[in-house]
């Protein structure tokens, strides 16, 4: 996750990074955005561009794996409804 935004109200890129580079450093793809102090929806990414990264080796930070893990759950609710 790279930060940004401003002070006492951060925005983070979901993103898929080299792990030698700096933390808001040179990415490879943004995957989406996370707003953490917002009410609803807070979260925003492809879930179909992170699936393909984890099956090309990419490794997840905790946060971004419950994200993933949400939007997986979300989108098996819409299918199956």
């Amino acid at each position: 996750m790279k930060r940004i935004g401003a002070k006492n109200a951060p925005v983070f890129r979901i993103v898929v990074a080299d792990s030698r580079s700096p933390r808001d450093g040179k990415f490879i793809e943004e995957l989406g955005t996370y707003w953490p102090r917002k009410k609803s929806d807070k979260v925003n990414f492809d879930l179909e561009r992170a699936t393909y990264w984890l099956n090309q080796g990419a490794q997840p930070s905790e946060t971004v794996a419950s994200f993933i893990k949400r939007a997986r759950k979300a989108a098996a609710a819409t299918v199956s409804v």
